[in-house]
């Protein structure tokens, strides 16, 4: 299925040194990778320069290589060169020419925030089951297409790899695939070139800003996919200053957009919420029809994901009705809120969570707190080589439980002593209300040793991961499954506990 630099190339600002009918078998960005025939894009990275790599992927059999400035070397006297501004943005057109813009075939969501992401995701996929369609999904958790699960690497991956997912989709016969759209995709230009049915947005709060450094540049990322440079039908949840300002760029363009939110100018927001352990009753008002359904999810913040999932269900042309039905019978979101399932639980309620920023940390505590008649315990800790100012405020956020156990969480290169003591600065006086455990196994066990009947524990921050990154090393770690085995320890036969 190779393409010719002219036809790769279309619509490409780019100068071809070479043979214009030479065919490129397959797009590579990292030499290792390259098999031949394939052209192998040169990008320009933070630490390293893919120009560096141009003579490996000849040897490897790049035949053509696409590059931001002439490359010079003595083996390349065959090898077509293509001069692009931009090698990045130059290669998400060249994946779409490649596979022929499979997007334009789905009906693809593109969904954007820092926290509810995912669950808005699996939201919408499962409206779109019910509405008859076939669907796909690519996020956090991984990519599903017909059903099948499988792991990926990036949030959003490298725009190769992902138009090659979009073309297996449509070649699966998929009609609606949603998506989660990082920041980094948007600002690494992945998703360039991508054709959107319906983009929204859910929410803005501190992360990211090792990379981004100031709360506008991450806003500004985010923002980008509600831009002229992806016209779709847009979805805004309006209850931040950032969704106001999302909302009054895409009115001054006159797009179509539907508004969520509690706030009530919102043309989908809610009348009345009642709150239960196992399922949610919600009335929403939706452009002015007043609807009440139960839901099993819980938590004010799956109010506002459900609010999400019904604005993008109305852009894709689904009836309420159906919106509803599906909503109704929503599915559980791998490490969302999940509750821990074991035989013996000392009538202790587990949950994990993938929270791992404060605002997700304080509302994750706050829905389990409402739903506890004790007292409510929180496990976490803050990832190695990411945003270390967030750490002392995902400490002060913490302090919302009534204890918190400091633990690891993927350490990567850094000390998990270092981290923990970047968190516990944010602590403040709250001394009597936290223990510090590294290892994050007896961390969970400890707070299943405080925890008294009517409790509930919070493990937050890895959610649906089952690994935990140290150094180099990829460590087999499931919150769930070590949570229900330090469940079945603390209570099960032998433990000297009575249920």
């Amino acid at each position: 299925m190779g393409k010719t630099c002219t036809e790769l190339f279309a619509g490409i600002d780019c100068t071809i040194i070479g043979n214009a009918d030479d065919v490129a078998e397959g797009i590579a960005y990292r030499s290792d990778r390259v098999q031949p025939g394939d052209a192998f894009f040169c990008i320009v990275g933070f630490t390293t320069d893919g120009h560096s790599f141009a003579q490996d992927a000849i040897d490897r059999g790049a035949k053509v290589l696409v590059v931001e400035r002439k490359v010079y070397l003595a083996d390349a006297t065959d090898v077509t060169e293509v001069v692009v501004k931009d090698t990045r943005k130059a290669m998400a057109v060249a994946a779409a020419n490649f596979y022929d813009h499979p997007s334009k075939d789905l009906s693809l969501v593109g969904i954007t925030g820092t926290n509810g992401k995912t669950t808005t995701t699996y939201l919408v996929e499962h409206i779109a089951k019910v509405a008859g369609k076939r669907t796909g999904v690519i996020g956090t958790v991984g990519v599903r297409m017909g059903g099948v699960n499988e792991k990926s690497a990036h949030t959003t991956p490298e725009s190769p790899d992902l138009q090659q997912l979009f073309a297996r989709m449509r070649d699966e016969r998929c009609d609606t695939v949603a998506m989660e759209v990082s920041s980094h995709a948007l600002d690494l230009e992945r998703t360039w070139g991508t054709t959107f049915a319906v983009t929204a947005f859910s929410n803005l709060t501190q992360d990211h800003l090792d990379y981004h450094h100031t709360f506008e540049a991450y806003f500004e990322a985010k923002a980008r996919l509600f831009s002229k440079d992806y016209p779709a039908r847009r979805v805004i949840c309006i209850d931040d200053k950032w969704g106001k300002e999302l909302l009054r760029r895409c009115s001054v363009a006159e797009d179509n957009v539907v508004t969520t939110g509690f706030d009530p100018s919102a043309q989908i927001h809610p009348v009345d919420v009642q709150y239960a352990p196992t399922h949610t009753t919600v009335t929403l008002d939706v452009r002015g029809s007043r609807l009440t359904f139960d839901y099993p999810l819980v938590g004010k913040f799956n109010v506002e994901n459900v609010m999400c999932a019904f604005g993008v269900g109305l852009q894709l042309g689904f009836s309420a009705d159906v919106i509803v039905e599906a909503l109704e019978e929503a599915p559980q979101i791998p490490g969302r809120l999940e509750r821990v399932d074991a035989e013996h639980t000392g009538d202790v309620s587990v949950f994990v969570d993938y929270a791992h920023t404060p605002d997700a940390l304080e509302k994750a505590l706050g829905s389990i707190m409402a739903l506890t008649p004790g007292r409510t315990i929180c496990v976490f800790g803050c990832g190695g080589d990411r945003d270390a100012s967030k750490r002392p405020i995902m400490g002060r956020a913490a302090l919302a439980a009534d204890f918190a156990v400091v633990t690891s969480d993927n350490p990567r290169t850094e000390d998990p002593n270092a981290i923990i003591e970047d968190i516990v600065s944010g602590m403040g006086a709250g001394l009597d209300r936290f223990d510090v455990e590294p290892d994050r196994r007896a961390a969970i066990a400890r707070a299943l040793q405080i925890a008294k009947p009517g409790d509930s524990v919070l493990v937050a921050g890895k959610g649906h991961e089952d690994y935990q990154l140290v150094g180099d090393q990829v460590l087999s770690f499931d919150d769930r499954v070590v949570a229900a085995e330090e469940l079945e320890r603390a209570f099960g036969p032998g433990s000297g506990s009575q249920e």
